[in-house]
């Protein structure tokens, strides 16, 4: 498979400079970001303002 030019330029990074930029890269295995959706209410909200007629 093909690299990315990201890779690449990791790889690059590393050999010239020396510095493993992956290194500072978080330790967790999984996301910590919290996706929540909207309730009914919220949503319900957001059509109201969001398609009333603009004077």
């Amino acid at each position: 498979m093909a690299q990315s030019k990201a890779k690449k330029k990791r790889m690059h990074i590393k050999r010239t400079v020396g510095k493993d930029v992956e290194k500072n890269r978080q330790s967790s295995s999984f996301s910590t970001h919290e996706r929540t959706t909207k309730t009914k209410n919220e949503k319900m909200e957001h059509d109201f303002t969001k398609h009333k007629k603009q004077y």
